[in-house]
């Protein structure tokens, strides 16, 4: 039941519903009952899928989540961006390129809208472009575009894990007198 409610959630990772994807989102459902009514993305259409899944009446989004509305893409000005870096770890979807102290852009088609890298930028150079129009829930979003942002999250998540792995391993092979002294400068 767990990839059934998986597919019928649209895949954004945008942590809206309370639950740091939408993996955990469907674990969550599956073996803790946690509501169906928090995924202002799939918004009504995906509460409906989400209740043919799992026998449990509809029930309105809950506005504390938030609310549905069109699909959007995050768009970088250029002319502002310092190339923190920010943005890119907090992507989902390693939408968002860009270098250290160089301009960062958004690749549009692997961007699923999540908002995660709005409030990380020092400078508030992201905002949000409406791709769909009045279109919201399921009718902005296609199951292709949905596959393609959880095997993009995927990606990212063993990425971060490989290179959480990678920076351990350096550590590991300082000699104990090279490693920085806690509060000192390293």
């Amino acid at each position: 039941m767990r990839q059934r409610l998986l597919t019928a959630l649209p895949q954004t990772q945008c942590t809206r519903c309370g639950y740091p994807d939408c993996a955990s989102y469907a674990q969550a459902i599956a073996e803790e009952g946690a509501p169906i009514n928090q995924c202002p993305p799939g918004g009504a259409e995906g509460i409906e899928r989400l209740a043919r899944i799992t026998g449990r009446p509809v029930q309105p989004l809950n506005p504390v989540h938030g609310n549905e509305g069109p699909r959007h893409t995050a768009v970088i000005d250029e002319a502002w961006c310092i190339g923190c870096t920010l943005c890119l770890d907090a992507c989902p979807t390693d939408a968002i390129l860009g270098g250290n102290k160089r301009m960062h852009t958004v690749i549009d088609a692997y961007c699923t809208g999540c908002e995660l890298c709005i409030p990380v930028c020092p400078v508030d150079c992201i905002s949000l472009r409406n791709v769909t129009g009045a279109l919201s829930g399921w009718a902005a979003w296609s199951a292709e575009q949905a596959d393609q942002a959880r095997a993009r999250h995927a990606s990212h998540v063993q990425r971060r894990e490989r290179e959480a792995r990678e920076a351990a391993h350096r550590l590991e092979r300082l000699a104990p007198g090279q490693l920085p002294e806690a509060g000192s400068p390293a």
